[in-house]
Order: structure tokens, then sequence, then C-alpha cells
């Protein structure tokens, strides 16, 4: 995807990580302004709620298909916890259907001190795209993006939202620069402009762009958008960038 493209960015000077933004003088105007933005917000989290718990409910008996596949497909839990951050930097734990082979975190170090062009590629994207790692059914569960519905879990508990930026680890946080306040200004989201736009097939520099951009555009209307053009990539995922 061309970053030139995108809308540009809010380059004002910032301080302490935050914009330079003149504060809402009490106006009418700036109150109507205010409570908009309140009313969107309240609206986003109670579609969070809504299509979350439908999807718990509705999906059961899918999620408990996966569950069982992936019960014989190897020795191992259900589920893999990774620590991601939230809004506000704070940590949680982004829950997944497991798709690697148990200890694959131990096993992440040892295959990386076989080959520097491994290295090289894990410290490029954080992901390998060949990963002995990962089970066969893992390989489907990914490209399919089934191994992220536990994750409606995390939007009911107010971790996620349905839409956001990536839920990304502390240790991408440098990528982002002065930008990681912004982007960890809102809940990461299920799906987001990166998961429709090529995911691991788009450089590091445009995931950061598109996660900027969604944070500076963000709408229900733009929300809705993505909600769409996500059915389609997991209705229709040839070379979606999910591995």
């Amino acid at each position: 995807m061309d970053t030139r493209a995108l809308p540009p960015m809010d380059r004002r000077p910032r301080v302490h990580g935050c914009s330079r933004q003149p504060a809402l003088r009490a106006t009418p105007q700036g109150s109507a302004l205010v409570a908009r933005v309140l009313r969107s917000q309240r609206l986003k989290r109670l579609m969070d709620i809504t299509v979350a718990a439908l999807a718990l409910v509705v999906g059961a008996p899918l999620f408990l298909v996966v569950a069982l596949v992936v019960r014989r497909s190897s020795p191992g839990g259900l589920f893999y916890v990774q620590r991601r951050l939230g809004r506000g930097h704070k940590p949680f734990g982004c829950i997944k259907f497991r798709t690697m082979v148990q200890g694959a975190d131990r096993q992440l170090r040892r295959t990386l001190k076989t080959s520097a062009q491994l290295q090289e590629d894990f410290r490029r994207g954080f992901k390998l795209k060949n990963d002995p790692r990962i089970t066969s059914v893992g390989h489907i569960l990914r490209r399919t993006s089934l191994d992220e519905l536990p994750q409606f879990l995390n939007i009911l508990r107010g971790e996620m939202s349905l839409v956001g930026p990536r839920p990304i680890v502390r240790a991408e946080v440098e990528r982002y620069g002065d930008a990681i306040d912004r982007v960890l200004s809102v809940r990461p989201g299920l799906t987001g402009l990166w998961q429709v736009s090529g995911r691991n097939n788009l450089t590091y520099a445009q995931r950061v762009a598109l996660d900027l951009h969604y944070v500076s555009r963000r709408s229900l209307v733009l929300d809705l958008v993505i909600l769409w053009r996500t059915l389609g990539v997991v209705l229709s995922p040839r070379d979606n960038g999910a591995y």
C-alpha cells in the first residue's frame, strides 16, 4: 500500500509526547464538540459490547469446533495469551487460540540463533513468514483469522475494541517514536486498517502510518467501513498477508 496516498498526518509540535492543541474554550461550540465526542465514544463502546456478546453466543458452536481441533492438533493448551499494550500504555493479556507448538517462545530464541537472516526477518516485522513453530492447523486458523475469535472476550472486558490500531507488544514501542502516545490513546482493535490493507505484506513504516491515520480520522462511519472490508478479507483469505 502506498502510504503517500494517505491524508497528511498532524505534524504539530509535541511536548512530553502530546500534541500542542489549544484547549477547548467554554463556549457553546466547544461544549457541543465535547458532547459529540463523548456521544461517539459511548456509541462505539455500546457497539463493541453488543457485537462481542452476540459473537460469543451465536458463535459458540464454532468456538467449540475450533477448540476441539486445536486440542487434537498437538500437545498444549487451547489458548495463547500474550502481553500487549492497551489504551494509555496499560498492558493486558491478548487472547488467541493456540496456533504454535508448546514452548514456542523458547523455541523462537533457539531458532533465531541458527540464522542471521531469520533474525533480520523477525526484527523487521516481529514475525517469521515460514515459522517452523506453527502447527498445520495453526496455519489455517491464522489464514482465516479464526485464531483471533477469543479476543471478543478482550472486547467485553474493555481491553480492546472491534476496530482500532494493532495491539502491539512492548518491544514494538520504539518503532512508533513520538507517535506512540497517539496510537495508544485509543483501544487496540480486533480489526483495523492494517488487517484490511495487506497485513504482513506491508512494511513496518506503512503499519505505523495506517495506525496513525485511523487515530486521526476515527469515526463510527470509518469503523463500519473497516468492519465491512474485514468480512471480505475473512471470507476470501487469498494472500491477505496473514501468517
